[in-house]
Parts: structure tokens; sequence; C-alpha cells
């Protein structure tokens, strides 16, 4: 045996050994994901209905991602973008681009927003006395501070789960509906929440919106077709040998082989793939990743920038410069001073 297949051979077993010790880590996509831009929640309403009603939303900021979960009753939804979308009891909404957006009952009658009031931190808005054949939890999805959003971008501009029946007794639940049932569990605990307004519940019902995050890209990620992103990603056992090493050792100049040797595939299917999957290519993922760290060091470090750029994998300050610049398209030093202020106006709306 030459030196030479010595070293392919021991290069191939690293492969395997890294292959299997990735898939059977308990770190997955969305894990390393929301790790590295942890997601919190706000419930901004609760609303309940009679016919005819309707709700209009503007466009928001770009840390946030509204949503929207119909608990009982029929809502139409209307973005402007996309053909009208019908929801029913159960539905899960999100509209990861932030756009202007209308919800109404669809009869076509004149429609009204209601009155809005509060009952111990949570705001209620009803339109009538009457019993309200509608009920509807509004909130948003609050990103973390960054000039760009990788968690934003890697999802379809709309995304709606849909209701699913899950039965009484969960011993009884295959395992196709076990997300499922944990998904209308947490439902049904901010339902409860709400109703009861109890001592806390503003916070209580923030922090269950934030886990409300996590489950549903969980459930969206196992659907039959998920969207193009860090979505279908998830969805690609055989892919995560590379994304976990991008993840774990991003600051690592990865090749394209090396890459697709951890995934045991050729240099070519593995940059198909990959880019089937995921929408971009492996090295734009990584530069993702390394920005996105490096956004966080920024706004919630002293670092200096020399090291920021070394954790970053980057071999100078220049080179890293160049890239945040290209990629946030303002200066690390700029993303700095405007992480900081916007920390302070945060704390200040808070106080």
């Amino acid at each position: 045996m030459t030196a030479s297949s010595l070293i392919l051979d021991v290069r191939h077993v690293n492969a395997i050994i890294y292959h299997y010790y990735a898939r059977a880590s308990q770190m997955d996509i969305l894990s390393s994901l929301l790790f590295l831009m942890p997601v919190s929640g706000a419930l901004d309403t609760r609303c309940h209905f009679s016919p005819p009603w309707r709700l209009d939303y503007a466009a928001t900021g770009p840390r946030e991602i509204p949503y929207h979960v119909l608990l009982r009753g029929t809502a139409q939804v209307d973005d402007g973008e996309n053909p009208v979308l019908s929801m029913q009891a159960g539905d899960i909404l999100l509209i990861p681009s932030g756009v202007p957006h209308v919800l109404y009952e669809g009869s076509g009658s004149p429609s009204t927003a209601g009155k809005m009031h509060r009952e111990r931190g949570l705001k209620i808005r009803t339109n009538s006395e009457d019993p309200k054949p509608v009920n509807m939890l509004c909130g948003r999805f609050i990103l973390p501070s960054s000039p760009r959003q990788i968690i934003k971008e890697s999802l379809p501009r709309q995304l709606i789960i849909r209701g699913v029946d899950v039965p009484d007794e969960l011993a009884h639940l295959t395992e196709e509906h076990v997300a499922s049932s944990r998904l209308a569990r947490l439902i049904t605990l901010m339902h409860e929440e709400a109703i009861e307004h109890g001592p806390g519940s503003e916070s209580m019902m923030n922090h269950m919106s934030g886990a409300l995050f996590g489950m549903t890209l969980r459930l969206a990620s196992e659907s039959a077709e998920p969207p193009i992103g860090l979505l279908r990603l998830a969805q690609r056992p055989r892919l995560q040998p590379a994304f976990t090493a991008m993840f774990e050792n991003y600051s690592r100049t990865w090749s394209m082989a090396e890459l697709a040797d951890l995934c045991l595939m050729s240099r070519a299917t593995f940059a198909r793939q990959f880019a089937e999957a995921a929408g971009r290519s492996a090295n734009d993922l990584l530069v993702e990743i390394r920005m996105a760290n490096a956004s966080r060091q920024l706004a919630e470090t002293s670092d200096s920038i020399a090291k920021i750029a070394q954790d970053s994998g980057y071999k100078s300050d220049a080179a890293f410069q160049r890239a945040f610049k290209k990629h946030m398209e303002m200066t690390p030093a700029r993303w700095r001073i405007q992480s900081a202020y916007v920390a302070k106006r945060d704390f200040t709306d808070q106080s």
C-alpha cells in the first residue's frame, strides 16, 4: 500500500466517523440555527370576532415575523403577493416577508376591526358582545439584532402550518402525529393562558410564543415538501455532516471536497444536492454563518475587530472587513455602533 493510498484511506475513515457522529448528534440544523440566532416572541392581541370583521397589518420591521394562530372559526388572508389564503381552525400562519397583510371574514360584508381593551396585560380585540365564532392569537417572532436576517431569508415569504386533528389519548399517537400533538398542546396552553389572564400572563405568553416558532419550523421541516431553504436542508440527513461541520467549525476554511467527503458524496453530487435543498451553495451558507456569529460578537461583546475576524475564519482584519461590508452592507464598526443604539432604545422602550 502506497503512502498516498494510506492517506486516502485514513481520510475516508475519518469522513465515515464524522458522518455517523453528525447524524447521531443532538445538534440538528434547526437547533444549530436557533442557537446561533435565538428567537423570542411577543403575543400582541387575542381576537374575538363575529362576522363581518377585518384586521389590517402594516409592514413589520426587519427583526420581526408576524404570526397568527386561528383557534376557532375561519379567516381569509391577503398579503398582496400570493393568492388569497383560507385559514381553518388550528392553522398557524407566519409571514417572514413582513409585508402588509389583511385578515378578514370572507362574506364580503362591511367589516370592522372592533375595539381594543386590556385584561391583566393582554390586549383583547372584539367587535360585539355576542358569542364570537372566531378566536385568534396574533403576535410577532422577534429575531436577534443583525444587519441581515438568515432566518427570514431562509424561509418562504409566507408559511402556513395546517391544523392536524390530535387524538385524545396521547398514548395512541403514531410517530407522524407526535410533532403535531406537541404543537397542538402548546397552542392549547397559549389559549388557556390567554383566557385565564393570571398573574404574569403576558410574560408567559411571550415565552410560549418563542417556543411556538421552533415547533412550527420543526413541523414545517417534517412536511412532505418543505420549502427550499434551511427547512428542506433539515430534511436531508445525508447533508447533515456538512452543515454540522460548518456550524461547529465555521472558522475553518472548508473546501468543497472536504465537505463532500464528510457526506460520502462526490463534489458534483454534493454541490448539486446542497444547492437544491438550501437554495444556496455550501460556501454561501458558511459565509452567512460566519457573518451571523460576527454580528452577535460585535453587538454583545467588547472583543476587538481583529479577534472577531480571527474567530470568524479570516486571516486579516482587512479581509474580514471587506467580507462583512459586502455581505452586511455596512462596516463592522458601524454595525457595533448601530446595535448599541438599538439595544439602548429597546431598553428605554421597556422601562
